[in-house]
């Protein structure tokens, strides 16, 4: 738990509530309350609302890559990789709100930016590296997303790609750009349900074709080839600071939203690789795209994959909007609340111009992103910053631990970062060796 001056600083600071007594405070486990700039009233985020949010940026373009990435290893391998991932991801995550709650603790507000937190944990070089990985990340999946969905549209109404790409970026990043918060929480709430339906209803009709033969595949040498990708699948951190600030700084309820945020994911992630893996013809090709080879020997299949497709990204792309926009927000020093059109724009025009002249790169994004991206941002970096906070920044401080989300200590947040440094370091030998033969 934070410090007891604290809770109540920023709940004075935030609310128009009476500031109550401590133990209200401490029970509530609440550090602030959202209130409207208009009408002054008090507008909590909903957990319902955290964890579609996780969910729905969790479920994007990752998991089409997925079958892609673990045919080589089979669905048994492949399936302990992807619960391996998932336990590794969520403790990355809830370290990283672990440094966003004590960081808007010492700034006093909420909206707190991974630039922020890397600034006070990691001095210059640190928010440096997290600024340009973060960028970079970002960009590279919103171009993976407006490219594939530009693809879907295109394919369904018989448009050009580009003309797709624009449609989609402009529907989407405008209703992102012009509605509330509340709004938008309801729509993205609404588009996870539209992702379970069409996902439940794929596994209906492909899992009447699975051979269970298919599933007893198990060639676990093949899996560290694909962990970047599964690691991908599972990106969320991007709106842990969203959630942090909806949920008005509970600790428990962040919790609760990445665990049961990213937990539907993981099911579905292996249910989605059963219904594919398990479909495929005998002997199809490893280099081929499975999801092109189920859709040319089942044509019913085609339209129910290219529905969840579509929703699956478009529930991603306003996740990574967000925390887009809200990097650059802090970076700029621009209030989140008043809707600066300057961030949305340095957020979407750029992926969408790479997009419209680069309309293959979905796979070849994903893996660059899997590995540059993902495993520096969300798996080096939360454990660095976690571990300059606990042993540097609260050194001394005897009550810090009460605030420690992941337990574990050095031993845990070392094996965190040497996990995602481990693959870094062997994917770059490996891209080495195959550029010198």
């Amino acid at each position: 738990m934070m410090r007891k001056d604290k809770y109540i600083a920023l709940r004075s600071l935030n609310s128009t509530e009476s500031e109550g007594t401590l133990d209200e405070v401490e029970s509530s486990g609440r550090l602030w309350s959202n209130v409207s700039e208009s009408s002054l009233k008090h507008e909590p985020g909903s957990l319902f609302g955290a964890i579609s949010l996780v969910g729905g940026t969790t479920v994007g373009a990752g998991i089409l890559a997925l079958p892609a990435e673990t045919q080589a290893s089979g669905f048994i391998a492949s399936s302990g990789a992807i619960v391996a991932c998932w336990i590794y991801m969520v403790a990355t995550g809830i370290l990283l709100a672990e440094v966003n709650l004590k960081t808007l603790c010492e700034l006093g507000n909420g909206g707190v930016s991974l630039t922020s937190m890397a600034e006070r944990t990691l001095g210059k070089f640190g928010t440096n590296l997290s600024g340009v990985a973060y960028v970079l990340l970002h960009y590279t999946l919103l171009v993976a997303y407006i490219s594939k969905a530009g693809e879907l549209i295109g394919n369904a109404l018989d448009l050009p790609s580009a003309l797709g790409i624009t449609l989609f970026t402009l529907i989407v990043g405008g209703t992102i750009y012009t509605t509330s918060p509340r709004q938008l929480d309801f729509i993205n709430s609404g588009l996870v349900v539209g992702v379970l339906a069409s996902f439940f209803g794929l596994l209906v009709v492909a899992g009447s074709t699975v051979d269970i033969s298919n599933l007893q595949v198990a060639h676990w040498d093949a899996v560290p080839k694909s962990l970047p990708v599964i690691s991908l699948a599972f990106v969320y951190h991007n709106v842990v600071p969203v959630i942090v600030t909806s949920l008005e700084g509970d600790p428990r309820k962040v919790k609760t939203a990445i665990w049961c945020g990213t937990g539907v994911p993981m099911a579905m992630f292996i249910l989605w690789n059963a219904a594919i893996l398990g479909t495929l013809p005998v002997g199809t090709e490893q280099t081929l795209d499975p999801l092109k080879v189920l859709r040319e020997t089942e044509p019913i299949i085609g339209p129910l994959i290219a529905g969840f497709s579509l929703l699956a990204v478009t529930t991603s792309f306003i996740g990574f909007v967000l925390g887009l926009t809200d990097f650059v927000s802090d970076y700029l020093k621009m209030p989140t609340v008043k809707r600066a059109p300057v961030p949305y724009a340095v957020a979407l025009i750029p992926p969408l111009g790479m997009a419209i002249f680069f309309q293959d790169l979905f796979f070849s994004a994903l893996e660059f992103a899997g590995v540059f991206g993902v495993l520096v941002l969300f798996g080096v970096m939360p454990g660095a910053m976690a571990w300059s906070e606990r042993y540097f920044v609260d050194k001394g401080n005897a009550g810090a631990k009460d605030a420690y989300l992941v337990p574990g200590g050095k031993v845990a947040i070392g094996a965190l970062i040497a996990f995602a440094g481990t693959i870094i370091i062997g994917d770059v030998i490996e891209r080495v060796v195959g550029a010198v033969s």
